[in-house]
C-alpha cells in the first residue's frame, strides 16, 4: 500500500491573488505545468465594479474583500472543470499582491471554522469582514501617517535601519493607523488582520493564519534583525495590534493542513499541506530560482529589480526584505514606476511607435551614447522618490533640453533606466556574484535590444526564463519544497534545480563594456541624479 502511495502522482498548486486578478499554476514533482488557470476581476466579476482590478477615489485605492473570494470559488471551479484531480494535490502555497491588507471582524474565526462544503466560500464569508474594501499596494493616502511613523522614531533613517524601508504611503503599518483613527469603529470591532497572502493561506486552512517574515517585511513594521514586530511601532499604531496581526513565521513554514470544506467539496487529501503565503515579489524571486550573486530584472509596467544578498544595507531609496528561500539571507528590492508605459512613450515620441524602429535606432548609437545621459519620469517616481519629468545632459554634465537626434534620446532613455537599477542596487549591498546572471522576466524582456544594454551596463550574462506566472510558479515550487522536507532535509535550490534548463542566454556583454559603464560613470550618474532632486525641491 505504502509502494502504491508512493508510485501516485503528485501535484502542487500555486496562487499568486494579483491586482487584476488570481491565477492558478499547478506543477508535478518534476516542475513541470500539468495545467493554470486564472479569473479576471473586471471582466469576469463585473458586479464590483473595478478597474485593474480595484476601485479608486482621489488618492484612496481600494479593493472588494469579497471580490477576492468569489475570484477564488470560481478559479477552483475554473481547475476542476479543466480536469485538474484535486486528491493529488499534497501542496498548496502562494502569494499575495504586497502591502494590501484584511480586517476580519470578530467572529470571523469561528465562520472559518464552520464553513459548510455544500455553500460556495463567497456567501459564507460575506459577514467575516470588518472593512468591505481592502487598501491595497496603489494607495497613497496616508502621507500623514507616514511623517508621523519617522517622526516618532527620530526620523527616516532609524525607521529604515529597523525595518528596511522609510515609511511609504502604501505600507500596511501606515494604512492601520490610518483606520485607526478615521474609522474607530472598524478597528476595535477587528479580530485579526491580514495581509492578502496571509489572508488567502487562511482561507485553504480554514483558520486565520499569521503574516509570514518576507511579506511582513513590507510592513514598515518587522524588526529585520530579530524577525519580530517592533513594540515601538506597535505602541505607536493602536490598541491591541499585536493581538490582531498575531505572530509573525517563517516564510518556509507549514500552517497547517487543508481545511475540512475544502477536502469535502473539492476533494483535497486530508494530508494536504499549506505553506505560508508570501508577498508577490518575494515569490517571483523563487519562482525565478534566484540564486545568491543572481539578479532579477522584471521588465513590466513597473520595473523592479531584486537579488539575494548575505547582509542587509538599508537605504532611504528601495526596500530590504526578508529572503523567502534563503532565510538567513535578505532579499533587496527596487521598484520604478517608470517602466514600460515611458518606454512606449519615448517609442512613440522618437521612433514612430514602432519598436521594430525603437531597436534599430537604439542599436545604432554607440554605447555610452556620447557621454549623453537622460532620465525619464512619466510618473512621480519611487527611486529617488517624487521626481517626474524628462531630465537630459550632455556629456559636459550640463543640462539640455534636447538630444541632437532621435537614437540619442532612445539610448539615454534606456541606458538611464538601467543605470538607475545598478547604481541602488549596489548601493543596498549587492554585488553580481563571480558567476551571477542577471535573469529577466516580464513583457519586455522580450525584447533583444534592451536586453543587450542590460548586458553591457551589468557586464553580465542576461538569460531569459519561460515563467510568466513567476509568482504563482513560486508559490507552487515552495509547496513542493515543504513536501519534501523544507530546508532541514533539502535546499530551495535543489528542489527548483531542473530550472537550469529551462533558462536560456538571451545576451552577452560586449568586450567593452566594463570600460564604458565602470565606476565613473556610476558616480558620475549618481552626481546627476541628485542634481534632478535638488531641481524639484
Amino acid at each position: 500500500m505504502e509502494e502504491e502511495e508512493q508510485n501516485v502522482e503528485k501535484h502542487f498548486i500555486g496562487l499568486d491573488l494579483s491586482t487584476q486578478q488570481i491565477k492558478a499554476v499547478v506543477i508535478d514533482e518534476n516542475l513541470q505545468v500539468v495545467a493554470e488557470s486564472a479569473v479576471h476581476f473586471d471582466s469576469m466579476l463585473p458586479e464590483y465594479r473595478t478597474h485593474g482590478g480595484v476601485n479608486i477615489s482621489g488618492n484612496v485605492v481600494t479593493a472588494p474583500t469579497i471580490m477576492w473570494v468569489k475570484g477564488l470559488d470560481m478559479l477552483l471551479d475554473k481547475l476542476r472543470v479543466e480536469g485538474v484531480e484535486f486528491s493529488k494535490v499534497k501542496g498548496i502555497s502562494g502569494a499575495g499582491q504586497q502591502h494590501g491588507s484584511v480586517y476580519w471582524r470578530i467572529g470571523a474565526q469561528k465562520i472559518l471554522e464552520e464553513l459548510q462544503p455544500e455553500r460556495f466560500l463567497h456567501d459564507q464569508l460575506a459577514s467575516a469582514f470588518s472593512l468591505l474594501d481592502s487598501p491595497i499596494w496603489m494607495d497613497s493616502s496616508t502621507t500623514d501617517q507616514c511623517a508621523q511613523l519617522e517622526e516618532f522614531l527620530g526620523g527616516p533613517e532609524t525607521l529604515t535601519a529597523l525595518t528596511g524601508s522609510r515609511a511609504y504611503e502604501r505600507f500596511t503599518v501606515n494604512q492601520i493607523k490610518k483606520i485607526s483613527i478615521e474609522k474607530k469603529e472598524v478597528y476595535l470591532n477587528t479580530e485579526r488582520i491580514s495581509l492578502v497572502s496571509s489572508f488567502a493561506a487562511s482561507i485553504f486552512a480554514g483558520k486565520i493564519v499569521d503574516i509570514d517574515w518576507s511579506d511582513g517585511s513590507g510592513m514598515n513594521l518587522l524588526n529585520l534583525t530579530n524577525k519580530s514586530w517592533v513594540p515601538q511601532i506597535l505602541n505607536f499604531v493602536g490598541d491591541d495590534l499585536e493581538a490582531k496581526l498575531g505572530q509573525v513565521i517563517r516564510t518556509d513554514s507549514i500552517v497547517g493542513r487543508i481545511s475540512t470544506y475544502m477536502q469535502e467539496r473539492y476533494g483535497f487529501p486530508e494530508d494536504c499541506l499549506i505553506g505560508a503565503f508570501t508577498g508577490d515579489n518575494p515569490s517571483s524571486m523563487a519562482g525565478l530560482g534566484i540564486r545568491k550573486g543572481d539578479l532579477g530584472y522584471s521588465l513590466g509596467t513597473s520595473d523592479t529589480v531584486f537579488a539575494c544578498v548575505d547582509q542587509p544595507n538599508p537605504q532611504l531609496t528601495g526596500h530590504i526584505f526578508t529572503n523567502p528561500i534563503h532565510t538567513s539571507a535578505y532579499m533587496a528590492m527596487l521598484c520604478y514606476k517608470n517602466g514600460s508605459l515611458t518606454r512606449e512613450r519615448v517609442r512613440n515620441d522618437f521612433a514612430e511607435g514602432s519598436w521594430e524602429k525603437f531597436n534599430q535606432l537604439l542599436d545604432s548609437t554607440p554605447r555610452g551614447n556620447f557621454g549623453n545621459i537622460g532620465v525619464y519620469y512619466d510618473l512621480p517616481e519611487i527611486v529617488p522618490a517624487g521626481v517626474q519629468g524628462d531630465f537630459r545632459f550632455n556629456k559636459s554634465d550640463e543640462a539640455v533640453k534636447k538630444f541632437s537626434s532621435a537614437e540619442m534620446e532612445i539610448r539615454a532613455l534606456v541606458e538611464g533606466q538601467i543605470l538607475a537599477k545598478r547604481f541602488h542596487a549596489e548601493r543596498m549591498g549587492f554585488r553580481l556574484g563571480e558567476n551571477g546572471r542577471v535573469l529577466v522576466t516580464g513583457g519586455a524582456s522580450a525584447n533583444k535590444a534592451i536586453l543587450q544594454v542590460i548586458a553591457d551596463v551589468f557586464n553580465s550574462n542576461v538569460y531569459s526564463l519561460p515563467a510568466v506566472n513567476s509568482a504563482a510558479l513560486g508559490g507552487a515550487y515552495r509547496a513542493l519544497h515543504l513536501f519534501k522536507g523544507g530546508t532541514e532535509k533539502i535546499s530551495y535550490d535543489e528542489v527548483v534545480s531542473k530550472l537550469e534548463a529551462e533558462i536560456t542566454l538571451a545576451a552577452e556583454p560586449n568586450k567593452d563594456a566594463a570600460t564604458i559603464y565602470n565606476k565613473e560613470l556610476l558616480a558620475r550618474f549618481a552626481n546627476l541624479e541628485q542634481k534632478v532632486v535638488k531641481s524639484m525641491t
